[in-house]
């Protein structure tokens, strides 16, 4: 069951905070000491949690499953995170691909889980991602997708995201101005 609340669901790394990128691809901040959110992120989650937008953060963290990352420093980066940012949660898939879970993106599993819990339309609601992974599981759910950035160069494999963008205070923007069209249509 989904309810009738708008959410914005949001990719961690590349998206919340930077990627760390090692010989040109992005990474999981192996620390806290390697975690930065960008300048901008707090503006734009502020105004959005100002529009009655439920923030989900929603992340695959496979590298758990792969035995290079201990659970205990992803979930003491998350509650960094949550101690900083406007958030309601954050979603994680701690699967690598051979695991063939549901909830492990480009799976719409980390979505569909924050909508029930939290009663949310997902078609009233966006999914923002750095890579093409993140915008085929807000496609799968039915969201509005935005890709921030050039999605790491690597190529689609799906249909493109609805909007492209450069940062996340552009996100927020074009996501409020989105929906206050869509309200004064009404």
């Amino acid at each position: 069951m989904t309810g009738d609340r708008r959410a914005v669901f949001l990719d961690r790394d590349g998206v919340l905070n930077r990627a760390v990128v090692r010989a040109g691809r992005p990474h999981s901040p192996a620390s806290l000491d390697e975690l930065e959110v960008p300048d901008g992120v707090v503006r734009a989650l502020t105004a959005l949690r100002a529009a009655s937008f439920v923030l989900l953060g929603v992340t695959n963290q496979p590298d758990v499953a792969r035995g290079l990352q201990r659970r205990e420093v992803v979930e003491a980066i998350h509650a960094a995170l949550l101690a900083r940012l406007p958030l309601d949660a954050i979603l994680v898939c701690y699967h690598d691909d051979r695991d063939d879970c549901a909830c492990r993106k480009p799976r719409p599993g980390l979505l569909l889980e924050g909508a029930e819990r939290y009663r949310i339309s997902l078609p009233a609601s966006f999914m923002i991602g750095d890579r093409w992974k993140d915008v085929e599981a807000g496609r799968r759910a039915g969201c509005t997708t935005i890709l921030l950035g050039d999605g790491w160069g690597e190529p689609a494999y799906g249909p493109p995201a609805d909007h492209t963008v450069a940062s996340l205070e552009e996100a927020a923007a074009w996501i409020l101005g989105r929906t206050t069209t869509e309200r004064g249509a009404t």
